[in-house]
C-alpha cells in the first residue's frame, strides 16, 4: 500500500491520504515509515495555525494564493505533507495547482516568456528576528531532454528586483502573464480537508494555497513537514526489491 501511494505522489505529484488516527503525531508516523524530515528555520514540524501575531501569511485565516514554500532556501524543501488535525471551522479549502502542466502550456502558447522565466534569476527572501534567508533561482528549471525539474513561485516572498532595466520589463510582462496563467481555473484543483485527511505534494512542482476560513466558526490546526525527493525515491526502490 505504501509503495503505491508513493508511486502516485512521485508520478502525479499529489495524494490524498485519510483515516490518520486522531492523533497530534499521526501525521510524523506516517512520514518515518518514508524517510527523514527535513529540518527548516519553522523547525522539522510546522502548527499551521491562525495566530495574533504571525510572521507568515500561512499562519492567519485570510486566503493564501497559489505559492511553493521556501524558494528563499538554497535547497527547495521537496515533498510536503499537511494532515488536517482538526477542522471544523468553515471556509479554509486548501487548493492546488500542477506547475508542470502551467510550463508546458507555456512551452506551447508562450516560448519566449517561459525562456525569461527559465534562465532570468529571481531573488526571494525571507527574514524575521531570527533569520534572514535568500537565494536566486529561476522559477523553472529543465533537465537536458526538456523534461521540468521544477516550478517555483512565491510572489510574497520575491525580494526586490535587481536586474537591468531593459531586462526588467520584459521579465515582468512575462512574469505578469504567468502570475494570470496560475490563476486560471483550468489548472486548479480545491478540496476541503477532513480531519483525518493528509495531503502529501511535490513542492518543487505542485503549487498550493487555501482559501479563507472564519476562525471564529470551529478549530483549524493543521500540522505539516517536508521529505527531501531522495527520501521517496528511496524508499520507493527498497519496498520495490520485493
Amino acid at each position: 500500500m505504501l509503495l503505491s501511494a508513493l508511486r502516485i505522489l512521485k508520478e502525479t505529484g499529489l495524494l490524498l491520504l485519510d483515516e490518520l488516527p486522531d492523533t497530534a503525531d499521526a501525521s510524523q508516523s506516517f512520514g518515518e515509515l518514508i524517510g527523514f524530515r527535513r529540518r527548516t528555520n519553522f523547525g522539522d514540524m510546522f502548527e499551521v495555525i491562525s495566530l495574533p501575531q504571525p510572521h507568515n501569511l500561512a499562519y492567519t485565516s485570510i486566503a493564501l494564493p497559489l505559492h511553493t514554500d521556501l524558494p528563499n532556501q538554497e535547497l527547495i524543501p521537496g515533498y510536503q505533507f499537511l494532515h488536517a488535525y482538526k477542522n471544523s471551522a468553515s471556509g479554509g479549502a486548501s487548493v492546488f495547482a500542477d506547475g508542470f502542466r502551467i510550463c508546458a502550456d507555456l512551452q506551447d502558447e508562450a516560448p519566449a516568456d517561459l525562456e525569461l522565466l527559465r534562465t532570468v534569476p529571481v531573488p526571494f527572501r525571507f527574514h524575521d528576528d531570527n533569520n534572514d534567508i535568500r537565494r536566486r533561482r529561476p522559477l523553472i528549471s529543465q533537465r537536458p531532454d526538456g523534461s521540468f525539474d521544477y516550478f517555483v513561485f512565491n510572489a510574497h516572498i520575491a525580494d526586490l528586483p535587481d536586474m537591468d532595466t531593459e531586462l526588467l520589463y520584459d521579465f515582468y510582462r512575462a512574469y505578469k502573464a504567468l502570475m494570470h496563467r496560475i490563476r486560471e481555473p483550468k489548472y486548479t484543483v480545491r478540496y476541503r480537508l477532513r480531519p483525518g485527511e493528509m495531503v502529501a505534494f511535490d513542492n518543487s512542482r505542485v503549487l498550493h494555497g487555501r482559501d479563507a476560513f472564519d476562525p471564529g466558526s470551529g478549530e483549524r490546526h493543521y500540522r505539516g513537514y517536508y521529505l527531501e525527493r531522495n527520501e521517496v525515491d528511496s524508499r520507493i526502490r527498497v519496498l520495490s526489491r520485493n
